[in-house]
C-alpha cells in the first residue's frame, strides 16, 4: 500500500484553502458594499414572512390531512413530508419571485447574492425531500448531508478544488489507485443502486406474492433468487462506473473468502439449507411443524432461518439446518387433515357397546372434528380397574391448536356419560390396620 507523497497532498491541500480563501475574500468585499447588504437583509425578511406564512397555513393543512381517511399510506408520507417542510417552501416561492421582480426593474448585480440564496434553498429542499425516499435513517442522514455539501460547494463554485483535493488523499493496491474521492463516488453510486435494487426487488417480490400460478415455497425462493440478483448486480455495476478494478482484489477477496469459510460454516450451512428447503418444498409458510417441544405455524421463510409462531404467541427462529437435520413432523405437509387420539377408560359394570356409541355421538357435537370422516372408538385393552378405549378423529385445521380440541372432546365425554349414568373409574387401594399384638412374635422355646 503506497499513499500519496506529503508533499503532493500538501500542496492540494494548500491549493484547496487558497481557494476558499479567495471566495471568502471576495465574499467579505462583497459584504461591505451597501446593495449586498441589502440583499441580506432582503433574504432575512423574507425567511421571516415565510415562517409567518407557516404558522398561518400549516395547521389548516394538518387539520385537512387527518380528515383524509381514506388516502394510502405512500401519499400521506408524502404529504408529511412536505408539510414539515413548508417553512422551505415558502421561503424558495418567496425569493424566487423576489429575484424576479428585482431583475425586471433594476440592474441584475443587485440580486446576485438573492439568487445564490434561493439556489441554494431550492437544492437543500430537492435533497430534503428526496432522501425520505431512503427508510433507513442513518443512510438517509449520509446522503442528505453529503448532497448537501455537494450542491453547496456546486453553487459556489468550489468542486474542482474539493475534488482536486479529495483526489489526492490516495493510496495504491497493488496496481491500482484508491483515492477519497473514488470511495466517496462509489458509495454514492452503490447507494443509488442499492435503493434502484430495493425498489425493483419490492416490485417484483409484490407481483410474486400475489401470483397464485406459484407455490408459497416457489414464491420465497424467487423472491429470494431476485434479491440476491439485483443486489449482486447492484455492487458489481457501482464499483465498475466508479472506476475500481475488480481484478485488482481477486487476492484480497480470496483471503478474506478463506477466512470467512472458517468463520461462517454455520451461516452458510443455514443460507444453503434454507434453499434445500425452498427447492424440495418440504415446508412452506402455513404450515403447521413440530419441532422437538416447539409446536406451531410457520409465518416466513428466511436466508437463516424459519419463523415459527407457537399458540401462545411466542416467536421462534429455527435455523435452517435445523430443519434439515431433526426429524420434523409437518401436520399439513400434503393436506390439512389431522388425526387426534384421545385414550379413557371406563368401569367393568359399563356396556362396552353403548359406551362406544355414545364416545362416537359426544365426538361428533364438537366443533371442528370432521363429519364426513366420522369418529372412531375401539376396546384397546382390559385393565386393572376399567376397560380401556380409544376414541379417534379427524380436524382440518391444526392452526386452530390440538389441546383446545382435544380439551373440547374430552368435556363432550364427561357430560355424555353423565347423563347416561357412565362412571370412570379410579384406581382404589385398601389399606388394613393391625394392632400392635398382633405385631408381637412369640418367643423360640429353649432347646
Amino acid at each position: 500500500m503506497e499513499p500519496t507523497t506529503p508533499p503532493d497532498l500538501e500542496r492540494r491541500i494548500a491549493e484547496f484553502l487558497e481557494a476558499v480563501f479567495t471566495w471568502a475574500t471576495g465574499t467579505l468585499d462583497a459584504l461591505l458594499r451597501p446593495w449586498v447588504a441589502y440583499q441580506f437583509g432582503i433574504a432575512l425578511a423574507l425567511f421571516l414572512a415565510a415562517h409567518l406564512l407557516r404558522r398561518a397555513i400549516a395547521p389548516r393543512i394538518h387539520a385537512w390531512m387527518r380528515s383524509r381517511t381514506g388516502w394510502p399510506a405512500w401519499r400521506m408520507r408524502i404529504l408529511v413530508a412536505f408539510h414539515r417542510r413548508l417553512r422551505g417552501i415558502f421561503f424558495v416561492l418567496l425569493i424566487g419571485l423576489t429575484v424576479a421582480v428585482m431583475r425586471e426593474i433594476t440592474w441584475p448585480s443587485r440580486s446576485y447574492i438573492l439568487g445564490i440564496i434561493g439556489n441554494l434553498a431550492l437544492a437543500w429542499l430537492i435533497v430534503a425531500l428526496a432522501s425520505r425516499l431512503i427508510r433507513n435513517a442513518t443512510l438517509r442522514s449520509a446522503v442528505k448531508y453529503g448532497a448537501w455539501t455537494w450542491v453547496t460547494l456546486r453553487i459556489l463554485g468550489l468542486t474542482e478544488d474539493a475534488v482536486a483535493l479529495l483526489d489526492g488523499i490516495a493510496f495504491s493496491l497493488g496496481e491500482m489507485r484508491i483515492s477519497v474521492w473514488i470511495i466517496l463516488q462509489a458509495a454514492l453510486t452503490l447507494a443509488l443502486l442499492f435503493f434502484l435494487a430495493s425498489l425493483a426487488s419490492r416490485t417484483a417480490s409484490n407481483r410474486i406474492e400475489t401470483s397464485e400460478d406459484l407455490s408459497p415455497s416457489m414464491r420465497v425462493l424467487l423472491v429470494k433468487v431476485l434479491q440476491v440478483g439485483f443486489f449482486g448486480a447492484a455492487i458489481v455495476i457501482g464499483l465498475r462506473a466508479s472506476g475500481i478494478d475488480l481484478t485488482g482484489l481477486a487476492v484480497l477477496s480470496g483471503a478474506i473468502g478463506v477466512g470467512l469459510g472458517f468463520g461462517l460454516q454455520k451461516v452458510v450451512s443455514n443460507i444453503v439449507s434454507g434453499f434445500i428447503i425452498l427447492v424440495d418444498k418440504s415446508i412452506k409458510p402455513g404450515d403447521v411443524i413440530s419441532l422437538g417441544d416447539t409446536f406451531g405455524w410457520i409465518n416466513s421463510l428466511g436466508a437463516r432461518y424459519v419463523s415459527i409462531t407457537t399458540r401462545d404467541g411466542k416467536e421462534y427462529l429455527i435455523p435452517n439446518e435445523d430443519l434439515i437435520t431433526n426429524q420434523v413432523v409437518n401436520w399439513s405437509h400434503s393436506n390439512e387433515l389431522v388425526r387426534l387420539d384421545i385414550h379413557f377408560g371406563t368401569a367393568y359394570a359399563s356396556d362396552p357397546h353403548v359406551v362406544r356409541r355414545i364416545a362416537v355421538e359426544a365426538a361428533k357435537s364438537v366443533d371442528r372434528v370432521l363429519p364426513d370422516r366420522p369418529p372412531v372408538c375401539h376396546i384397546t385393552a382390559f385393565g386393572d380397574s376399567s376397560v380401556d378405549y380409544i376414541l379417534r378423529f379427524w380436524i382440518r385445521d391444526p392452526t386452530g391448536g390440538l389441546t383446545n380440541i382435544r380439551g373440547n372432546v374430552y368435556l363432550a365425554l364427561w357430560d355424555a356419560f353423565k347423563e347416561q349414568g357412565i362412571t370412570i373409574p379410579f384406581p382404589q387401594r385398601e389399606v388394613k390396620l393391625l394392632n400392635a399384638a398382633d405385631l408381637q412374635r412369640p418367643e423360640a422355646g429353649p432347646g
